[in-house]
């Protein structure tokens, strides 16, 4: 009897996996394929220079939901979804919050709702217990939004404070298992912005097995007003978005035009 006392004294005092959110878009129409309904995660270790959300940096802060609370707000949105829409999870880094996004893209799935993942892959790593959440993960993730900062480790780090090692064996993890991904790739000017990077970029991705779709993102300067209300000095400052030549000499040379998979 104490035994089964003390058992619901527990169950009383356990709360549920609760994700700490930064905010959500209920329309969204660029974070994967079709209309989204997306969830943006609080927390990032990288601090990309062109970072225009320094907001989601902290973790351990935000609103606090539970997986029943998110889908039970986002299926009023199904009917808008069509065929090819459905959840997307986003950051920040999505990633540091991987038990939260596993419980609740496993749960989506038993609804019927197509996820999609969107990670710098940052925190990825092989070991446990990581990697076999990790590996789970996948199983139960429609699409991925894979963000290459830079080709370059070295200057992967200047930009972002890590080396891309371990976002390059998350891709490669997610290649050799056939895992759909769109690549996406931030063009700023005197930091990617080289043809000699984006060939190899180019080049890199053409080995990659499941790219659905490569993206040219243009920097903008939209998140300065954001560091300024943060007291944070922005790194880039002085450096303007890159001119529409450069956007298009940028897609040609990562080849953009021949990746039109299923998910795009």
């Amino acid at each position: 009897m104490a035994t089964s006392i003390a058992t619901l004294q527990k169950a009383k005092v356990e709360k549920p996996l609760v994700g700490y959110v930064h905010s959500i878009e209920t329309f969204g129409s660029v974070d994967g394929p079709g209309i989204r309904y997306v969830v943006f995660l609080q927390g990032c270790r990288m601090r990309c220079e062109f970072c225009h959300n320094p907001d989601t940096w902290n973790i351990g802060v935000g609103d606090e939901m539970t997986v029943d609370e998110i889908l039970n707000d986002a299926i009023r949105y199904k009917a808008f979804w069509g065929k090819k829409g459905g959840i997307t999870v986003s950051g920040g880094e999505a990633l540091v919050q991987l038990d939260f996004i596993l419980a609740l893209f496993k749960k989506a799935k038993t609804m019927g709702i197509n996820t999609c993942l969107d990670t710098c892959g940052q925190p990825f790593t092989y070991k446990e217990p990581f990697f076999s959440k990790f590996e789970e993960l996948m199983k139960v993730t429609d699409v991925s939004l894979v963000d290459i900062k830079h080709i370059d480790s070295a200057q992967h780090k200047k930009l972002t404070g890590f080396n891309n090692e371990t976002v390059l064996a998350m891709i490669q993890y997610m290649s050799e298992h056939g895992y759909h991904m769109w690549i996406r790739h931030v063009l700023v000017p005197e930091r990617t912005d080289y043809d000699n990077y984006l060939r190899d970029l180019g080049k890199y991705i053409h080995t990659l097995n499941a790219i659905d779709k490569v993206e040219v993102l243009p920097y903008h300067t939209m998140g300065v007003k954001k560091y300024a209300e943060l007291g944070i000095s922005y790194p880039l400052e002085g450096i303007e978005p890159p001119s529409q030549e450069r956007v298009v000499n940028a897609e040609k040379l990562l080849d953009t035009a021949s990746y039109r998979g299923y998910a795009s």
